[in-house]
């Protein structure tokens, strides 16, 4: 069997409330992530490494980071015809933006028509995971279905949190019914403990996802979107079907990172998951060369750590530091710092995550804070020890007492 054409289109329009103020003047897809990375290289990373070279990234809200970050990022061969373009709402069917993901795709036919791919595969691009796509293309193709749907493994008493798919008994592998954040849910008959959750990532035939967009844009009871509207559709119709993450094999890949798989769509998840990249065995390895996870390497000097003018020497443990960035003198303990970070004498530094191009001053205090670009925490401030301050000061502190410190302000 002749391998089939596959498209790849990356659902980026996201506006991202629930990850505000870091989505203030950004995409949830360009939100930077792991130092020098933005969530978006993680599904773009995917496809790459999967073998697809035709892929189109669909913007809408807040769209120039992302735009810029992917036409400086991913550029590929065009001798080969292998590109990463981003594609913005184009109104071409009338002067309106996206009304969902699926009128997103419903509205980018044309990128479809103009490939003529035998396979298109959708995903989204805020979570942190690898997956190996060629493999479930296969699966896809095997089985016949309308709709393959990613879905990996997570706690029963989750269920509510997820798209949870449940199995048809009968006929293994097809999708019975397809809830939505329901508050029960059955457990999987080979471990009744755990759901199949969907990932957002889909594998169809390409005319199918075609007539399947267009006839739900006819539908004036529909919302338009991927994960409510098409895929119950074809689950309605017995032509859905699920790839369970456990049957693909990831080079590189660690017993404790192989199923990984985090929505970052809130600033605790976004937290957590950055947490879960210092650990000695981390629960998501960033340093598998096998399956890289690509990203813009900038012009910048190496991270560099040093005593202070006094001899006084810094603590570094347990975290990850990017390129350009200087601690002088400094604790930096379960952190993680972007690019071109300055952390000055005396300053501690734990449990946070901060954006490039910020300023710890000396003798300042971070602890359990997201700091974005830009930010500059005054000689002898603190920040993330006194929830009520911080929030009097205008920072945004969740219910789990992380506080996030907006693009550009000076914590004094």
């Amino acid at each position: 069997m002749a391998a089939p054409k596959v498209f790849g289109i990356v659902l980026a329009g996201g506006e991202g409330k629930r990850l505000m103020p870091l989505t203030k003047d950004r995409a949830k897809p360009a939100v930077p992530f792991a130092g020098h990375y933005r969530l978006v290289d993680f599904a773009i990373s995917n496809l790459i490494n999967s073998g697809l070279r035709q892929i189109v990234c669909l913007t809408q809200y807040k769209s120039h980071s992302l735009d810029r970050h992917v036409s400086q990022t991913w550029r590929l061969s065009g001798m080969l015809n292998a590109y990463v373009a981003s594609a913005p709402a184009q109104q071409r069917l009338g002067k309106r933006w996206f009304a969902g993901s699926a009128d997103a795709i419903y509205q980018s036919l044309n990128l479809i028509r103009d490939e003529n791919p035998d396979i298109v595969v959708v995903v989204g691009a805020d979570h942190v995971y690898r997956m190996d796509f060629e493999q479930m293309i296969a699966a896809h193709r095997a089985s016949g279905a309308g709709v393959t749907v990613a879905g990996i493994r997570q706690p029963k008493q989750f269920a509510d949190q997820f798209g949870v798919i449940e199995l048809d008994s009968s006929t293994p592998g097809k999708i019975a019914r397809f809830l939505e954040k329901p508050d029960t849910a059955e457990g999987l008959a080979d471990s009744p403990d755990e759901i199949l959750a969907s990932m957002g990532n889909y594998v169809f035939d390409a005319q199918v996802l075609m007539q399947a967009v267009i006839e739900d844009a006819e539908s004036d009871e529909s919302d338009h979107d991927m994960g409510g509207d098409i895929v119950p559709a074809f689950v309605e119709r017995g032509e859905a079907y699920v790839y369970d993450m456990v049957d693909n094999d990831i080079p590189g890949a660690t017993d404790n990172d192989r199923l990984y798989w985090r929505d970052v769509g809130t600033i605790d998840s976004f937290y957590d998951a950055h947490i879960d990249l210092i650990a000695t065995d981390p629960a998501f390895n960033l340093f598998n060369s096998q399956w890289p996870i690509y990203t813009q390497q900038w012009n910048l000097p190496p991270a560099k750590f040093t005593t202070d003018a006094s001899g006084r020497t810094g603590d570094m443990t347990e975290s990850l530091v990017s390129l350009g960035s200087l601690v002088e003198g400094a604790t930096v303990r379960g952190s993680v710092l972007g690019q071109s970070v300055r952390v000055h004498p005396g300053a501690s530094v734990t449990d946070s995550i901060v954006f490039e191009k910020v300023t710890i001053g000396e003798e300042a205090r971070v602890h359990r804070a997201i700091l974005d670009k830009g930010v500059v925490v005054a000689p002898g401030a603190s920040v993330g020890y006194d929830p009520d301050l911080d929030r009097s000061r205008g920072f945004t502190v969740t219910a789990s007492g992380i506080t996030v410190v907006a693009k550009g302000l000076v914590v004094a």
